[in-house]
């Protein structure tokens, strides 16, 4: 494979142009890369802030409000968790309940939690537990 990095002339747009004979699983990953955000607009009252989608954690529904997570602050987000989970589900991001989004690599341990769930512990010391339903995607993701 060879890869070719160009610098745009003055006043181009960055772009990427990707020539494959067959998509491959590492491909679309690196496309599904490149399309995800870097930001998200999220506020606190009426502050508003652009939290680099690295720095969240999980981001969480709670009667009909979304919440993003970070290292120590919780912020309010406009949008609904199905656009959120769009927005990002071409990062490291994975729904883990009906309720809940997480960045993966967020995750610091994932222990089983009895009735066919998982409790993932966060690099923050918080706990998210992981519906059955979305074990099985959770598996795939770490190769389990």
């Amino acid at each position: 494979m060879r890869i070719i990095i160009q610098d745009p002339a003055p006043g181009e747009n960055d772009s990427v142009t990707i020539s494959v004979r067959c998509m491959t699983d590492n491909i679309t990953r690196a496309i599904n890369l490149l399309k995800s955000p870097d930001s998200l607009t999220v506020y606190i009252d009426e502050q508003v802030f652009m939290l680099p989608v690295g720095d969240i954690f999980y981001v969480e529904s709670v009667d009909l409000k979304t919440y993003v997570c970070a290292a120590k602050t919780v912020y309010r987000s406009r949008l609904k968790l199905y656009e959120i989970e769009d927005a990002l589900s071409t990062g490291d991001f994975l729904r883990v309940s009906k309720q809940v989004i997480v960045n993966v690599k967020k995750i610091k341990s994932v222990s089983p939690a009895g009735d066919s769930r998982f409790r993932a512990m966060l690099a923050n010391g918080e706990k998210v537990m992981i519906s059955r339903q979305y074990v099985p995607a959770l598996k795939e993701r770490f190769g389990l």
